[in-house]
């Protein structure tokens, strides 16, 4: 991994995940999707649904490669005010409600507003509480009901505050790397895509709603008509507690996913360029839906061609998730690899 390499990916992931971009509102990341993206593409431009598009031109062909990497992140959404001044919520986005308690967010209401979340004690059950369920917690933003109603409105966002950290051993943590981290993924490729050759088109789009439906999948395929595509995102690694139920390991290399809503020859595609690069690789199969943008684009159309790489990830869906540089970076130049020995006609994958 080169210096050039780390730092990229560590300014991509720092610059990203510390910006709120919940589920139907990632409009907010635009500008800096745009400083992270745009000194390596020819175009870059935003549809209807706030799925960002960076178009990289080939040199020898109108046909196009599709890569997504969802922007969207898990947060919160205001339901109501209570007469105490506590706001109330509901998940957007599959939240462990463990991780909640007492963790500082910001309202993004009339202005942004910091708050607490707490819980609303129930004595009489309060010696055999062993975890606190979503709808008895709120928020507590230090106003009255009054105030609150005043600067708060049901339907207000919520997310969650946490600024990323550099560890040791290149692993960063924070909240949103699922999947601001798959974004740098794209960005170290298209940083490798200018100095190499490639025929075809390419169109990185960081796609919305992946969290809530894989909605922006669906739209910017459709648009796109991509021959073929590869999705990025993450998937679980290793922890503590996981003993031998996760197989992936932090640090060990991108994970190439094996299994029917994988097209075959992707997946050859993809390993085979790890193999002739000597990039690290680990490999995840999958029996079902992947649950990641890769089942609707291999839906879309008349079905595209999909591959799917992952970036090894602990403590997904908490403000907590941790990610080893080295695994950003390897996938990134995995991709690149890969889009430079395509063959001419990309048609060639989709009849294999």
């Amino acid at each position: 991994m080169t210096k050039h390499h780390q730092q990229l990916a560590q300014e991509t992931i720092h610059l990203l995940a510390n910006k709120p971009g919940i589920s139907g509102y990632e409009y907010r990341l635009f500008p800096a999707l745009e400083q992270s993206l745009k000194p390596f593409v020819d175009e870059i431009y935003t549809d209807s649904m706030d799925n960002c598009y960076a178009v990289k031109n080939g040199y020898a062909s109108d046909q196009t490669i599709m890569l997504a990497a969802h922007s969207d992140e898990i947060g919160l959404m205001v339901t109501h005010i209570d007469d105490r001044g506590f706001l109330h919520f509901s998940p957007i986005g599959g939240i462990d409600e463990r991780t909640l308690l007492y963790q500082e967010v910001t309202i993004h209401g009339r202005k942004d507003l910091q708050g607490i979340i707490s819980f609303l004690p129930n004595p009489v059950n309060d010696n055999k509480r062993k975890s606190v369920k979503l709808d008895k917690m709120a928020i507590d933003i230090g106003h009255t009901t009054k105030e609150a109603q005043q600067l708060v409105n049901p339907g207000d966002i919520v997310s969650i505050n946490r600024t990323t950290i550099d560890m040791l051993n290149q692993t960063i943590a924070g909240k949103a790397l699922d999947n601001r981290a798959g974004i740098a993924v794209l960005a170290v490729c298209l940083s490798e895509l200018n100095s190499m050759k490639h025929k075809h088109n390419v169109v990185a789009v960081t796609t919305v709603q992946e969290e809530v439906g894989t909605r922006g999948a669906q739209t910017s395929t459709e648009s796109l008509e991509p021959v073929i595509a590869v999705a990025v995102d993450v998937t679980h690694a290793q922890t503590i507690d996981a003993k031998n139920q996760v197989s992936v390991q932090l640090g060990k290399g991108p994970v190439v996913t094996i299994g029917p809503n994988i097209h075959p020859t992707m997946y050859s595609l993809l390993t085979t360029s790890a193999q002739d690069n000597n990039i690290p690789y680990q490999i995840q199969p999958i029996a079902g839906a992947t649950g990641t943008d890769a089942r609707i684009i291999q839906l879309s159309s008349y079905g595209i061609p999909t591959g799917l790489l992952s970036i090894p990830l602990r403590y997904m869906h908490t403000s907590v998730e941790t990610a080893s540089l080295k695994d950003v970076v390897n996938c990134g130049k995995l991709l690149a690899r890969f889009i430079a020995a395509l063959p001419e006609d990309l048609e060639d994958i989709s009849c294999s």
